[in-house]
């Protein structure tokens, strides 16, 4: 299996480049292959699919994008293609927040996903992508660790709150009452309260 590739890209079609690895062209099937510049040098992670009619290649310039490509491609009725389109319209990081947070509506908006594969993927995937918290963020505003402490008491899961966390990092002027309340309403927002 080809992990990745590193070369020159050569040529830029609407959904792949060709890269020039040491003198040799590889068709690599990326999002937004548009955007790509002809002569710009491209690391890509990539997963090699193989098919009874092609051997096709498809790239990632993130790792976390590989990574959410490669478990939604083992989700029922959802392959590489279909994968990496959701990725193009969805970056890894929302997508991972999505299905933490339950978020099938955002997961049906993806094009080729309706409301039974969107429930799939959550159903699949919740709780599969690890997320963690790092000290900068916890120490940059220590009233959001006692807010989620307290969500936590209530019953929430910290990776329903990852989402909230973004929300509210930036508020360092709320006490934990305040940032509480603010949180619930983001919650219950998002459950359709």
């Amino acid at each position: 299996m080809i992990a990745f590739v590193s070369g020159i890209v050569r040529l830029i079609r609407t959904d792949s480049v060709v890269l020039d690895v040491h003198g040799v062209g590889y068709e690599v099937f990326i999002s937004n292959a548009l955007t790509q510049k002809i002569g710009d040098e491209l690391f890509l992670y990539t997963y090699q699919h193989v098919r009874e009619d092609a051997m096709l290649l498809y790239g990632f310039i993130k790792q976390e994008d590989y990574e959410v490509f490669m478990r939604l491609i083992n989700v029922k009725g959802i392959g590489p293609k279909t994968a990496q389109t959701m990725l193009a319209v969805c970056p890894g990081s929302k997508m991972i927040q999505a299905i933490e947070e339950d978020d099938v509506k955002l997961l049906k908006s993806l094009p080729g996903i309706g409301a039974k594969t969107a429930s799939q993927i959550v159903l699949d995937l919740k709780g599969k992508f690890v997320s963690v918290e790092t000290k900068e963020e916890t120490i940059s505003n220590p009233v959001w660790k006692e807010t989620q402490e307290a969500l936590v008491a209530l019953g929430y899961k910290v990776n329903q709150l990852t989402g909230v966390r973004k929300e509210l990092a930036n508020k360092t002027d709320l006490n934990v009452n305040e940032m509480l309340r603010m949180a619930l309403a983001i919650l219950a927002k998002r459950n359709g309260v």
